[in-house]
């Protein structure tokens, strides 16, 4: 009897600590995995989720496992796979294995950096590449098919936060702890631009600091924010043309449709329009947000996904309010 207090009292602390840093859909669309601090992925059912008669058993994890000694700070998904990545490695898991509720295995695991935080990951599907940016303050560009590093892009002077491709342009854009947001050729490996978003004075906020926390691109448009505002950019003119009014240090965004979606500092999705105003803040259960997700890999699970400083992660089948809750 006294075991099993204490095993309750363990589990309900380590929920009350828990923080989700990352998500990513399944390929097909019908499944969300998360990674938290203590280094677990759960892998939920959206299709069990979704059904007119979930219970709240279908809101628990089909899936739960230990994946890094520290937390998972990225997922991100290939047409097969579910790639991880934490403190010193990135994992590869077997979309197929972890669907089908079997015990975990390691389809790939690649020990990169010791000691090295690995922060963000983007997928460029045309030449099945992973661009990598971490603690090393550098950019590893991995050959997937062979499991091998085959460039490096050095320029950061501080660790990575997140990374975006531009696959028409070739170019990989990259923000970090330094203020910076630098434009690589990804042909050449060269560094063609570098935009100090602090150093501009509508952008800047020195109560904050000046680092990139939350960076995304559309065709000739870039989102960035962090210790600056979140401002939306020209590519082409490299210039700020909407500099968002949120409180806080905003650390993620997306484009969607016609607005801009964003979370970070304070329990709420904000809507965005493109020219600057803030249309709403939708509230959501974790007091602090890291992490949100669309889902466009099926239309029949279209949802958006919001975590942060809560075991749970909120669920929107419509932008407008929160449908329910997945929980650790």
């Amino acid at each position: 009897m006294f075991c099993s207090q204490r095993e309750t009292q363990k589990r309900f602390t380590k929920l009350l600590h828990m923080s989700v840093f990352s998500q990513s859909f399944s390929p097909c669309g019908r499944f969300l995995a998360a990674g938290n601090n203590y280094g677990e992925i759960a892998v939920f059912s959206l299709s069990a989720a979704l059904s007119p008669d979930a219970t709240a058993a279908n809101q628990k994890p089909v899936l739960t496992f230990t994946a890094h000694e520290g937390p998972v700070f990225s997922l991100l998904s290939t047409d097969v796979h579910l790639l991880s990545a934490g403190n010193g490695e990135i994992s590869a898991w077997s979309w197929n294995e972890l669907t089908k509720k079997s015990e975990k295995k390691h389809t790939n695991t690649l020990n990169i950096f010791c000691r090295l935080l690995l922060m963000c990951c983007v997928f460029v599907c045309q030449d099945n590449s992973l661009v990598v940016g971490g603690g090393d303050n550098n950019i590893h560009i991995m050959d997937l098919e062979h499991g091998v590093f085959k460039n490096v892009l050095q320029g950061h002077s501080d660790y990575i936060h997140c990374v975006s491709v531009r696959d028409r342009e070739a170019e990989i854009l990259s923000g970090g702890e330094d203020g910076a947001v630098r434009m690589w050729d990804s042909r050449s490996s060269q560094c063609v631009h570098c935009i100090e978003v602090y150093k501009y004075e509508s952008c800047a906020r020195p109560q904050f600091g000046k680092w990139i926390s939350c960076l995304t691109t559309d065709s000739d448009w870039m989102l960035c924010g962090g210790g600056p505002s979140l401002s939306l950019w020209h590519l082409r003119s490299l210039s700020p043309t909407s500099i968002f009014p949120l409180s806080g240090c905003q650390r993620q965004a997306a484009f969607y449709q016609d607005k801009i979606l964003a979370v970070g500092e304070g329990a709420f999705v904000s809507h965005c329009l493109l020219g600057g105003e803030v249309k709403a803040q939708i509230p959501c259960t974790p007091q602090s947000l890291n992490t949100l997700q669309l889902n466009t890999n099926s239309t029949e699970h279209r949802v958006l996904t919001v975590g942060g400083s809560s075991d749970h992660i909120d669920v929107f089948t419509n932008l407008s309010y929160r449908a329910f809750s997945l929980s650790f």
